[in-house]
């Protein structure tokens, strides 16, 4: 079965056909070209596929493009604006919060999800006082990124980049 879909990802609108049991990631990869999201578990574990959905950070491999007719996807890709680069590219560059690059994509797009989780008071499950301003210290950071995983154990880095940008 098929259907028609519309989606808008990094700010390019298109319109597509799709097969009903395709997945958000093999539709951008696949189909528009978009090879930004990693194709990663195929299980909604690792986080290599984490993109901003309609302004949340979410794993495209388990969204059926169906169920996100009209969403609005922004990938790591579309963070920048031209070549400047998004303050959270700019700090995984700045403390090398990345090796083989193969996650970063991910990381990236969860890290600018989670501090605007945290900037509207959303606590995790280390936050100590659930009614308390959250304080992004780094046991909150690796809670809050525990769902994007690193092969090649660059975390070190990844909250050091975090931290930085929390301050």
């Amino acid at each position: 079965m098929r259907a028609q879909i519309s989606v808008t990802v990094d700010g390019q609108a298109w319109e597509v056909d799709v097969d009903t049991r395709t997945t958000l990631l093999d539709l951008l990869r696949e189909q528009l070209g978009v090879t930004s999201p990693k194709k990663g578990c195929d299980r909604g574990q690792c986080g290599s596929c984490t993109v901003l959905l309609n302004g949340r950070r979410a794993t495209l491999c388990l969204a059926l493009a169906v169920a996100h007719d009209g969403a609005s996807i922004v990938t790591a890709d579309g963070l920048a604006d031209g070549d400047e680069l998004h303050p959270v590219q700019q700090a995984f560059l700045a403390h090398d919060g990345f090796q083989c690059g193969y996650c970063t994509p991910g990381q990236i797009c969860s890290a600018v999800g989670m501090l605007e989780e945290a900037k509207a008071g959303a606590p995790s499950h280390v936050t100590a006082d659930p009614a308390a301003e959250v304080e992004l210290n780094a046991d909150e950071i690796r809670e809050r990124m525990s769902g994007n995983l690193c092969r090649c154990g660059a975390y070190p880095n990844i909250v050091a980049a975090i931290e930085e940008l929390a301050r």
